[in-house]
């Protein structure tokens, strides 16, 4: 294991993950995991099915993937995430397509699926095509930041919620077009500003650009808080980026990091990348709300 950053990230190498894995094999994945929040597989490309079984060794894959009723063929399984820029015949998104504006959300700052009533616990994105510029991930663990947060900070943050949705975090870009039926499907969820990651016992900010305000607060207040916060968090020291290649695999942990993508020539080349996203199961994080 290679590491990537100072503070958290790694490299797996010699891992073919075309080739079944035992058991032991995803436990330690899993325990690197909880180490590194980031992991980072070189290898060949994977078909869907070899992805999503690979997926589901980690526990049931989310069952609503995606927001917009486009009413069109998907171009992936409905089990995958399509993170790319082509439509369902294979061709490049044109600049004023729906599903392209709302993508471009994925390069704000975010937890995946912070926003439903059941979050994401680990989420395997793999490269299929890759752009010669741009295009790169960049990750943050939300531990290491927490740790460097002032004690005094610390302690007025422990206790708070932040209300999620994904309507905030497009609103940010303007793009508002969403339908009464989108918007019944996803409504805004409660979620703790810090949790205890579970794998390693160690506390983090909990944060995403679908993170609207804190609960009991004065929204002008919270949404200070939380910008604050995310500044905190996405500094330079924290940040690591990856620059993809084709069959890389990467797993991340959303329940203790930040990624987002990066700007890249959308019309002149195309970017197919496809992401398995595990279900967070843990009660305790469901909508809090309910509580």
């Amino acid at each position: 294991m290679a590491k990537l950053h100072p503070l958290f990230g790694g490299e797996v190498t010699n891992v073919d993950l075309s080739k079944p894995i035992d058991q032991a094999g995803i436990d330690a994945i899993q325990a690197a995991l909880d180490q590194y929040a980031v992991l980072i597989f070189h290898g060949p490309k994977l078909t869907e099915e070899d992805q999503i079984a690979l997926a589901e060794r980690f526990g049931p894959l989310e069952g609503q993937n995606g927001v917009l009723a486009t009413n069109v063929a998907a171009r992936v399984s409905r089990k995958l995430v399509d993170i790319s820029n082509l439509d369902e015949k294979d061709d490049v998104l044109g600049t004023q397509d729906r599903r392209r504006m709302f993508a471009l959300g994925n390069q704000l700052w975010h937890t995946d699926s912070s926003f439903k009533k059941t979050p994401a616990k680990y989420s395997l994105l793999h490269a299929h095509k890759v752009t010669p510029e741009g295009g790169e991930t960049q990750f943050v663990d939300t531990r290491a930041a927490y740790d460097a947060l002032p004690d005094k900070i610390k302690a007025r943050i422990d206790t708070l919620q932040a209300e999620h949705s994904i309507f905030v975090s497009r609103g940010k870009l303007g793009f508002t077009e969403f339908s009464d039926e989108e918007r019944r499907a996803n409504p805004p969820v409660h979620r703790s500003l810090v949790r205890v990651h579970p794998g390693s016992g160690r506390k983090a900010l909990y944060l995403a650009s679908h993170a609207s305000h804190i609960v009991g607060q004065p929204v002008p207040d919270g949404r200070m808080l939380i910008h604050e916060l995310m500044e905190h968090a996405t500094q330079p020291q924290f940040v690591h980026t990856h620059k993809w290649a084709p069959g890389d695999l990467v797993i991340w942990d959303n329940r203790c990091t930040l990624h987002r993508g990066r700007p890249y020539d959308e019309v002149n080349h195309r970017r197919d990348m496809r992401r398995a996203t595990v279900s967070d199961l843990d009660p305790a994080v469901q909508d809090q709300r309910a509580a």
